[in-house]
């Protein structure tokens, strides 16, 4: 059984670091009283432990207690140790290639797939897919594989944007790269707009939020 919550982002406009999730936060994590927090994605170059911090402070408002995975001997042993999982925003080739050369993606597959509650937003999201392929950051390093956890049947583009049609703007939209993409690959892959979710359960996928996402196929 799979329980997964898979953010587009961690901050929508006017509010602070998560607040916008914390009613589902506080409902989706009701059991759980610490939860291992995966800092690798490293938004702007944060460090692990400032980046653990804001995280911290966030879920203080909710009574859960927040562990930085930089603080275990064994990356390995937290991760399977752990009562529940979040794996921040940030750069998605900077979070897969600690994820390769740190041995621990099966095993986080393993532990997420062994209905331990994991949390993603933007980078955190991206990886619940197939392939990381659909990110929208630079590659500033290059990751041994592009597969990711697999815990869900297509990619997601976290941040989606629609086109604006009075933009003097004309260079490549994000549904042209999307399409791109399908020239080729066959992954489907869902636009998650911001402030936009997605509830896992096992097999069933659930879009929250007010707004509507938009799902890509290979034509």
């Amino acid at each position: 059984m799979k329980k997964l919550l898979l953010a587009s982002t961690s901050t929508i406009y006017g509010s602070e670091y998560l607040e916008y999730l914390m009613p589902t936060l506080k409902s989706f994590f009701k059991d759980i009283d610490k939860i291992l927090f995966i800092p690798y994605a490293r938004p702007s170059g944060v460090s692990y432990d400032d980046y653990t911090k804001t995280v911290a402070k966030a879920f203080n408002s909710i009574d859960i207690k927040i562990d930085g995975i930089q603080k275990f001997k064994s990356t390995a042993l937290a991760i399977e140790e752990a009562e529940a999982i979040f794996v921040g925003g940030g750069n998605t080739f900077v979070l897969v290639n600690e994820l390769y050369q740190r041995d621990i993606l099966e095993i986080l597959k393993r532990k997420i797939n062994s209905d331990t509650p994991y949390l993603g937003t933007s980078a955190g999201s991206n990886i619940a897919g197939l392939t990381m392929q659909t990110t929208n950051d630079m590659p500033i390093v290059y990751p041994p594989s592009y597969t990711t956890l697999g815990c869900i049947s297509f990619n997601i583009n976290a941040h989606y944007l629609d086109a604006d049609p009075l933009s003097k703007h004309k260079g490549e939209t994000r549904e042209t790269r999307i399409n791109e993409f399908h020239t080729y690959n066959k992954t489907p892959v869902l636009g998650l707009r911001e402030g936009s979710w997605l509830e896992v359960n096992d097999d069933e996928v659930v879009l929250k939020g007010e707004l509507t996402a938009r799902c890509f196929q290979k034509k």
